[in-house]
């Protein structure tokens, strides 16, 4: 990993258990700050899902940027593109159980925008990216047994693909980190691109 060893730390806008554990697997050198972002103040209507991710993860690290203007802060969000319709994560069970009924009839998209961003030069870079997922069928016992573990709460789509995804996945496209909440391949290509 080309850029793991940095000496300075690269600061996560996000305090996603899952995105600090990838981060410390690929021997990043990081700091967490949680933005601060309402993420229900964006709306989802009338905007391609990607740009969607790509806005709301551009929106984390610019919140946190301000109290770290030399260091590169990174900001990601993953939702979950249902046949062109943008879910995120899930209010409550019955949301819960709703999602996962839909996700787990047909195939969809996870996609996580990464963003990004340096005050001191002005460098901000956002871009998003897309992995299929075809699932298992589930059956509704599956379903109730899932939404009572709790483990669907605070993900995108109402699942953790890390945690139980062989039960419930048939086969992915594409980056199986981007499922998991930080596409790692994608944000090593784009570090490249900044001097650290």
């Amino acid at each position: 990993m080309t850029h793991g060893k940095q000496t300075r730390p690269i600061v996560l806008a996000s305090a996603s258990p899952r995105r600090r554990e990838l981060l410390t697997q690929a021997g990043y050198n990081f700091i967490v700050e949680k933005s601060d972002i309402d993420e229900s103040q964006f709306g989802t209507e009338k905007i391609e899902p990607c740009k969607f991710a790509e806005q709301l993860a551009l929106a984390k690290a610019k919140s946190v940027a301000p109290k770290y203007p030399d260091k590169i802060v990174l900001g990601a969000d993953t939702i979950v593109d249902y046949q062109g319709t943008i879910i995120g994560k899930a209010a409550d069970e019955k949301e819960a159980g709703e999602i996962v009924g839909k996700l787990f009839s047909r195939p969809h998209r996870v996609i996580t925008g990464v963003a990004l961003v340096r005050i001191k030069d002005n460098t901000e870079l956002v871009t998003s990216n897309v992995t299929t997922v075809y699932p298992k069928k589930m059956s509704r016992e599956q379903i109730e047994e899932h939404i009572r573990t709790g483990i669907w709460q605070d993900k995108a789509g109402a699942y953790a693909i890390q945690e139980n995804g062989d039960e419930f996945v048939e086969r992915i496209e594409g980056s199986l980190t981007n499922v998991m909440g930080l596409p790692m391949e994608l944000l090593e290509r784009l570090l490249g691109k900044i001097t650290i």
